[in-house]
């Protein structure tokens, strides 16, 4: 299936074999050494996280892994009350980039909000 920048809710979701196939085709690559290079990204990236480390792809995003506090919740069957424990889990923080290409609208927002601030500081 081939992918656009052009994006409709009918579509599936595109999965690891739709992706490898998009860099295949887009760099001359063979579909073997596009998963390749996907599985090298997707293993640097947990690895990186597991370790702490965050890692920050400008225009794009941050991976890093947040501290979860321990917590009271409640069984939604019998509403008693449980203990959530502590726990430390993957974030992905979106880049300015990557926000304004998802809605154009709320970046142009940001813009211009951005815009009358500098101004009023004058």
């Amino acid at each position: 299936m081939r992918y656009n920048c052009v994006s409709t809710h009918s579509r599936k979701p595109m999965n690891r074999a739709d992706l490898i196939e998009v860099i295949a085709s887009k760099h001359d690559l063979s579909k073997a050494a596009a998963g390749a290079v996907l599985e090298t990204l997707i293993d640097t990236i947990q690895t990186a996280v597991k370790k702490g480390d965050a890692v920050q792809l400008v225009g794009f995003g941050t991976f890093k892994s947040a501290k979860r506090a321990a917590r009271t919740g409640k069984n939604p069957s019998t509403g008693a009350a449980l203990k959530i424990p502590a726990s430390t889990v993957p974030k992905f923080v979106a880049g300015a980039k990557f926000k304004a290409a998802v809605d154009p609208k709320a970046a142009k927002r940001k813009a211009d909000k951005a815009d009358k601030a500098d101004k009023a500081a004058k």
